[in-house]
C-alpha cells in the first residue's frame, strides 16, 4: 500500500505544473457556468454564452502563467503565494470585464461577481489541499523510526518560523512537544497547536514531562544574565542544547531559520553583556587613510580587517606568511564591500626586513596593527628561538620602518601573558611593549600597545579542543582543578584596540577590565553538560598537569594602583610605562637575535632574564636551563663577546 502512495506522490510532483493547470481550467469553466447552473437558464441556449465562456478561461489561465503562479512549489508555500494566487484572480477577472465592456460582449452583472468569488476561493483552496497532502506524502516518505523530542525554549515570532519550517522540512525529524516561556498570558496557550505548558523555571519538569531529549532557545534578543540562567537550567536536564543566534541573522530568510540555530556558544556562558565601546572616533580617524594589518589573517588581524573595512579606509592592506588565511579574509571583505574597498594583500614575513622596507616606501602607510606573533606558550617553550625571531625581532623590524617612513601610529597587539612573564612567549611579548615605548620617546610616530587576555574562538583557544574531545567521547582535558582565566570575544578585543589607537598620544600601554576570571574546569564541566552529556559518567575529565611556562592564575589586567590611569571610556585602563635603559635594551635585543640564530637556548634564557627582571621561568623536573651552571656558562660567553668588541673598537 506505501508503494502505491508513493508512486502517487511521484505522479503528482512530477506533472504538478499541468495538473494545476488542468484542474485551474476546470474551476474557470465551472465558475462561469454556475451562475447560469444557479440562475436555472440551460448557457448552451444563449448565443452570448458561447463566445464568452472559452474567453474567460484563456484570460484566466494566460494571467495565472504570466504572474507565475505555476512556479510556486506549493510544498513550501506560505501566506504570501495564496496572496499570489488572489492577486493573478481579481486581474484576471479585471481584464475580462474590461475586454467584454470594450468589445460590447454582453455578459450579465452577476455572472462578473459569482465567477470572482467561485474562482478565487477554489483556486486558493486547491492548492491548499495540494500542499496538505504533498507533506502529507513527505512525512509518509520519510517517516524514521524515532523521532526527537524537543522543547523550545521562548513564544515569540522565532519560534513560530521554527514550527512553519519544521512543518515543512523535517531533515532532523524533530517532534515539537513543548513550548516554555516566562509570559504568563501565553502560558496555556497553543502556537500552531504546539502548547506553551509552562514558564523557564519548569523546564526539568516538562523535560520529564515530555520525555524532552533536545532544547532550542528560539529568544534571539534575550540578555546574557537571562541567557546563562536558562542555559544553566537546561545544563541540569541532559539534553542537548542549541540556541538561536542573535536577532539580526534572522532577517535574511525564515526558510533557512533552522540552519540558523546553532550550538551555545562559550560567550553564552560567560554571564556578561558584551563589551560595547562607541567607535565614531575610530571612524574619524581611519576613513581616508592607509592602513596595514600585520598577521592579518590570523584570527585577531581578520576581524581586525572586518571591523576597520566598515570605516572607508582609503586602501587596507592585508600582511600575512600565511597565503591561505590572507586570501580567505581578502575574498571575504571583497564579498562584502566589493569596489567601494580597496585592498591589497602582501604576503611577507616581518622577519624580512627589507621587504618590509619596500612595502612601507611604496604604500604611503598612514596606521599599522601590528598582530603577527607567535602566541601558543607550549610550542614557544619548545621553541624559543622562533618567539623570538618573531615577537621581538618582527617587531623591532615593524616599528623601524614605521618610524623611519614617518607612519601616524603603530598599534602593538599585546598580551596579558606579558605580565610578571612565566614563559618564552610572554617575555617576548614584554620586550616588543618596551621596544615601541622606547622609539616613541623620539619618533614622529605615536607607538601604543594595547594588552587582553585569553581571546574565545582564536586560533588554538581550548574551547574548539574541549568540542573535538566531547565530539570523540572523551576524554576532556584540564591542566588544572583550579586553573582560571579571563575571556574576551574577538569582537570585543579588536574594538578595544580600535578605540585605544583613536585616543593614544604615543607610549600607552592600554589594558582591559575584563571583570571576574572563569575556572577552566568549570567551562569543561558546562559544555559536557550542554552536549546532552554527563561530566565524569559520559565524559570523562583528565587533569593532565601545568604545561611547561603556564600559569595557575593569570595576574590581573588591571590592579588600581599609583601605575595604573583611569580612561574616559568604561573598562579601558593605561599603564604608566615603566623605566629602563634604551641603550640596553637595543644592545641586549642584538645578542638576543644572535643567540636565537645560534640556537643558543641557555643564553636566550638569561638574555631574555636581563631584559624583563619580572620574567621567572617555569622549570619541568627534568628541565636545567636555569642552573647556576648554565647560566654561568651563558654570562661567561656574553662577557667574551663584550670584551671581543670592545678590543675590535680599539684596534
Amino acid at each position: 500500500m506505501s508503494n502505491i502512495y508513493n508512486n502517487v506522490f511521484e505522479l503528482l510532483n512530477k506533472y504538478r505544473k499541468y495538473i494545476l493547470i488542468f484542474i485551474d481550467t476546470f474551476i474557470a469553466v465551472i465558475s462561469y457556468l454556475s451562475p447560469h447552473i444557479i440562475s436555472g437558464i440551460h448557457p448552451t441556449k444563449i448565443d452570448w454564452f458561447v463566445d464568452t465562456w472559452y474567453i474567460y478561461t484563456i484570460i484566466y489561465i494566460a494571467t495565472f502563467i504570466l504572474m507565475g503562479v505555476y512556479k510556486n512549489i506549493w510544498r513550501y508555500a506560505g501566506i504570501h503565494d495564496i496572496y499570489k494566487c488572489l492577486q493573478a484572480s481579481v486581474i484576471a477577472n479585471l481584464i475580462f470585464l474590461i475586454i467584454t465592456k470594450v468589445f460590447n460582449i454582453f455578459v450579465r452583472y452577476y455572472v462578473y461577481i459569482v465567477a470572482f468569488f467561485v474562482t478565487s476561493f477554489c483556486t486558493m483552496a486547491i492548492r491548499v489541499v495540494y500542499r496538505a497532502v504533498l507533506i502529507i506524502g513527505d512525512k509518509g516518505s520519510k517517516k524514521l523510526s524515532h523521532y526527537t523530542n524537543i522543547m523550545i525554549v521562548g513564544a515569540g515570532q522565532a519560534t513560530v518560523a521554527i514550527l512553519n519550517e519544521i512543518s515543512r522540512n523535517n531533515p532532523n525529524n524533530y517532534m515539537v512537544r513543548c513550548i516554555v516561556d516566562d509570559d504568563k498570558s501565553k502560558i496555556g496557550r497553543n502556537i500552531n497547536s504546539v502548547a506553551v505548558a509552562s514558564s523557564t523555571y519548569e523546564i526539568p519538569m516538562m523535560v520529564k514531562k515530555y520525555d524532552v531529549e533536545e532544547i532550542i532557545i528560539s529568544i534571539p534578543s534575550l540578555d546574557k544574565e537571562n541567557k546563562k540562567r536558562i542555559i544553566d537550567i537546561c545544563a541540569d536536564t541532559k539534553c542537548k542544547l542549541k540556541i538561536l543566534p542573535e536577532v539580526y541573522s534572522l532577517l535574511i530568510n525564515d526558510n533557512e531559520i533552522m540552519d540558523k540555530i546553532r550550538e551555545v556558544q562559550v560567550e553564552d556562558l560567560l554571564g556578561r553583556e558584551p563589551i560595547s565601546l562607541d567607535c565614531s572616533l575610530t571612524k574619524s580617524y581611519v576613513q581616508g587613510k592607509t592602513v596595514l594589518v600585520t598577521g592579518g589573517g590570523g584570527s585577531i588581524g581578520s576581524e581586525l580587517c572586518r571591523q576597520i573595512s566598515t570605516y572607508s579606509p582609503e586602501k587596507l592592506i592585508i600582511l600575512d606568511i600565511y597565503e591561505n588565511n590572507a586570501y580567505d579574509i581578502q575574498q571575504e571583505l571583497i564579498r562584502m564591500h566589493g569596489k567601494d574597498l580597496d585592498i591589497e594583500v602582501e604576503i611577507a614575513t616581518v622577519r624580512d626586513r627589507n621587504k618590509l622596507d619596500q612595502i612601507f616606501k611604496s604604500k604611503n602607510i598612514d596606521i599599522v596593527f601590528h598582530a603577527a606573533a607567535h602566541k601558543h606558550v607550549p610550542l614557544m617553550e619548545k621553541n624559543p628561538e622562533e618567539a623570538i625571531k618573531n615577537n621581538v625581532i618582527g617587531t623591532y623590524n615593524v616599528v623601524q620602518v614605521a618610524h623611519e617612513y614617518k607612519v601616524n601610529k603603530f598599534i602593538l597587539i599585546s598580551t596579558d601573558k606579558a605580565v610578571n612573564p612565566t614563559n618564552v612567549m610572554g617575555a617576548t611579548k614584554r620586550i616588543a611593549e618596551m621596544i615601541i615605548q622606547s622609539y616613541n620617546r623620539y619618533s614622529e610616530t605615536d607607538f601604543v600597545a594595547v594588552r587582553f587576555g585569553n581571546v574565545l574562538g582564536s586560533n588554538g583557544s581550548v574551547i574548539p579542543l574541549f568540542r573535538e574531545q566531547i565530539k570523540a567521547g572523551g576524554p576532556v582535558t584540564v591542566t588544572h582543578e583550579e586553573i582560571t582565566r579571563y575571556f574576551m570575544t574577538i569582537p570585543e578585543a579588536v574594538q578595544l584596540v580600535l578605540r585605544a589607537s583613536s585616543m593614544a598620544e604615543g607610549g600607552e600601554i592600554f589594558v582591559l577590565d575584563m571583570g571576574e576570571p572563569v575556572k577552566i574546569k568549570d567551562l569543561a564541566y558546562n559544555l559536557i553538560k550542554l552536549s546532552g552529556l554527563e561530566p565524569e559518567v559520559d565524559i570523562k575529565i583528565e587533569y593532565t598537569g601545568l604545561r611547561p611556562g603556564e600559569k595557575l592564575y593569570e595576574e590581573l589586567l588591571i590592579t588600581k594602583n599609583e601605575n595604573q590611569k583611569q580612561t574616559d571610556i568604561d573598562k579601558i585602563f593605561i599603564e604608566q610605562p615603566t623605566k629602563f635603559d634604551e641603550n640596553e635594551l637595543f644592545e641586549l635585543i642584538k645578542k638576543l637575535e644572535s643567540a636565537a640564530c645560534d640556537f643558543d637556548v641557555e643564553r636566550m634564557i638569561v638574555l631574555i632574564e636581563k631584559l624583563v627582571p619580572t620574567y621567572k621561568r617555569t622549570l619541568n623536573d627534568n628541565e636545567l636551563l636555569n642552573t647556576e651552571e648554565n647560566k654561568q656558562a651563558a654570562h661567561v660567553k656574553d662577557n667574551e663577546e663584550e670584551y671581543n668588541g670592545l678590543n675590535s673598537e680599539t684596534a
